[in-house]
């Protein structure tokens, strides 16, 4: 039997992503923080990841109206490696996690388990897969 753990929306890593493929999760890839919001209305999430910069919202717009809206959710911020201002706007924010955008697979994997309550790595398996890339129709 396979047990999804945790709902997790994930906007504008579509390249980090491989890295949470084997957690006991659903993942929702979003590509953009307009489609990020309309599902955040539609969906219940439980953690949100988000690049600092997206395409349709700088200066960490998205995550800030995340934490702000939902201050006890979990969220992780991705910013560009070196950028000082990023990362202390996005910690000044109280996000549950600041990465680089150079992190490794095996790190980010080990702040999402942290995060999430996922204590011991080797005994997760999946046996189908949780991953789910979510599409706005039209």
């Amino acid at each position: 039997m396979f047990i999804v753990e945790a709902t997790v929306l994930a906007v504008g890593i579509d390249g980090k992503a491989k890295a949470l493929q084997e957690l006991p999760i659903r993942l929702l890839l979003m590509n953009t923080g307009a489609e990020a919001v309309a599902c955040l209305r539609e969906e219940e999430i439980g953690t949100v990841i988000s690049q600092w910069e997206l395409v349709d919202m700088r200066d960490g717009k998205f995550i800030r109206n995340v934490v702000a809206a939902k201050p006890t959710m979990p969220t992780i911020a991705f910013v560009e490696a070196g950028d000082q201002r990023q990362e202390i706007a996005a910690r000044s924010l109280g996000v549950s996690a600041v990465l680089t955008d150079d992190t490794n697979e095996a790190y980010f994997r080990e702040v999402v388990c942290q995060i999430l309550g996922l204590s011991n790595l080797s005994r997760l398996k999946a046996t189908s897969r949780a991953s789910k890339k979510y599409r706005l129709p039209g």
